[in-house]
This record gives C-alpha cells, structure tokens and sequence, in this order.
C-alpha cells in the first residue's frame, strides 16, 4: 500500500510540474499579448479555480468542514501558495525569458531544505550546503548575464529575478510547512477553502485589474491559452499537487520543479521564443547540480515527520 501510495504521488507531482512546464510558455504569451494584466490573469485563475473546486467538490468531497483551529492555517497556506506564488510569477514572467523564469524555478528545493531547517531544526549536510553556494552562484551568473550582455538574456531583468525568488520562497514555505494540515482533509476540501481565501486576497485588486485589462482585444489563441491556465495549470495541477504532498517528502515533491525546465525549454527553442547562450548553459549547470546535491543524499538527511 505504502509503495502505491509513493507511486501515485510521484505520478501525481510529474503530471502536475509537466503543466507548469507548459504554463511558463502561455503565461508568456499572455504576457507579451499586453491584453490582460498579470493581476487581471491571476484574478481570473483563482476565481475560476475556486468555481470549478466547490462545484465539484458538491458531487465527490466528502461532507467535512474545516476545524476552527485550522481556518487560520488554510488562510496563510493560501498566502503563500496561491496568492504570491502566482503573482509573483505572473509579475516575473513579464521580465524574464521563459528559459531564465523556468531555470529560477529549480530554487524551490534548495529554498525547502532550508525552510524545514529552520522550522522542525531539520540538518542539512554539507553536501547540501554545497548545493546551495552552487545555485546561488548560477542565479548571480544569471543576474550579471541579463545586466551585462544584451543578447540572449537581455529581456531578463533583475525584477524579474527577484519576482521569480520570492515565487520560490512562498511556494517553498507552503510546501515545507503545511504538509501536517493537507494531510487531515480530502485534497478536494483542502483546495476550495485554499482558492476561496486566494480570491477574497485577490478581490480587492481585481476591479482595477480588469479596467487595466482590454478583455475585449483578447484573440481567440490567447483566450484558449487562458483557458489552459485556469483549467489545466490552476484547477488540475493544484488538484494534484496535495496528492503528492500527501504521499512524499516536501523536498521530493519540489524536486519534480526539475520537469519544468525541461518542458518549458524545448518549447521555447522550437517556437523560437528564446536563445540560449554560453553562460545560461552555465547557470543550468551549476543550479541543477545544486539541486542535484541537496537532494541526492544520505536518507536520514531528508525532510520526513510524519
């Protein structure tokens, strides 16, 4: 049962990271678009996820509510892994190539390790010190490449970075320390209440956002891309994400960041929406090499409380 479990989470993250890798490209092309404003983006995202989670949580949830002691927990996980995680990245892909948001990406573990450390005093090992010194060192590679060269990573800004950091750490924190609260409640009941939160977060903004926005300029491309980030990357991939967090260790489950990348690379080389250049090969190098050390180490070193 334990070996399914795993199973099925693991299948469950590689699923949902593969439409992250695809997400990157249409968030991108939203953006270049100029039609729908980030905010304008998110707020269509966590109001359509929050529709489609309570409609069909009417026909499979289990009749379960949130215990009171649990509201403020579910609010603060929505904070951080729905609120300014997407809106960090909806203001980052507007500065950043697709390549550079999706190589950013891969910070998500090392920022996990380093989160549970300090929550549950976790150890990190040397190697995974390394690791992190490793993928600093590609990220400032990636700083002085979008400031100092102008081709390839020209249209990558230091916003955009520190857009795609905090992105990072909000979605870290959820993940390194929520994992106790997901697990008490069904995946279904967990996320309508997380969605509901985000879009009374997002309500306020949301009249100036669509006034910002020109809905009516939309093209019909753009307007299946949208729809491909409110279904598939909100609604679909946040439905499965729980599911791995139920079943795997947090670092394990930012780990799959690493199919991002890859996903999102491809598509952007093949659409010709980005170049790469010797020092992004480098950046590459050393970030997921990082990675790579932080989480390929001894057993009794990685994050597992149950």
């Amino acid at each position: 049962m334990e070996k399914n479990g795993t199973l099925v989470g693991n299948l469950a993250c590689f699923v949902a990271y593969g439409i992250f890798g695809f997400n990157i490209i249409s968030c991108k092309n939203i953006a270049l678009d100029g039609n729908i404003t980030p905010m304008a983006l998110f707020c269509l995202r966590s109001f359509g996820a929050t529709v489609l989670f309570w409609i069909w949580s009417m026909f499979t949830a289990p009749r379960e509510q949130i215990e009171k002691k649990d509201v403020w927990k579910v609010a603060i996980a929505s904070f951080l892994g729905l609120f300014m995680t997407q809106l960090s990245f909806l203001f980052a892909i507007t500065k950043t190539t697709a390549i550079d948001a999706s190589i950013m990406c891969t910070m998500s573990p090392i920022m996990t390790l380093v989160i549970s450390a300090i929550v549950i005093k976790e150890r990190i090992t040397w190697s995974g010190i390394l690791g992190i010194i490793l993928s600093l060192i590609g990220v400032l590679i990636l700083i002085f490449n979008c400031v100092s060269i102008r081709s390839g990573a020209d249209s990558t800004s230091i916003w955009g970075i520190l857009g795609m950091v905090v992105n990072n750490l909000c979605f870290a924190s959820y993940v390194g320390i929520f994992k106790p609260v997901i697990q008490k409640y069904s995946v279904v009941t967990f996320m309508k209440w997380m969605f509901l939160f985000s879009s009374l977060m997002a309500l306020p903004f949301s009249f100036g956002a669509f006034k910002a926005s020109n809905l009516g300029a939309v093209s019909m491309a753009v307007a299946w891309q949208v729809l491909f980030v409110v279904v598939a990357a909100t609604f679909i991939a946040y439905f499965l994400i729980p599911i791995g967090q139920k079943r795997l260790r947090p670092v394990v489950v930012c780990m799959y960041t690493y199919v991002q990348p890859v996903i999102a690379m491809v598509i952007a080389l093949l659409l010709g929406l980005d170049t790469l250049n010797a020092l992004k090969v480098l950046a590459s190098v050393l970030v997921f090499t990082g990675v790579g050390l932080v989480n390929f180490v001894p057993k009794k070193s990685y994050i597992c409380h149950k």
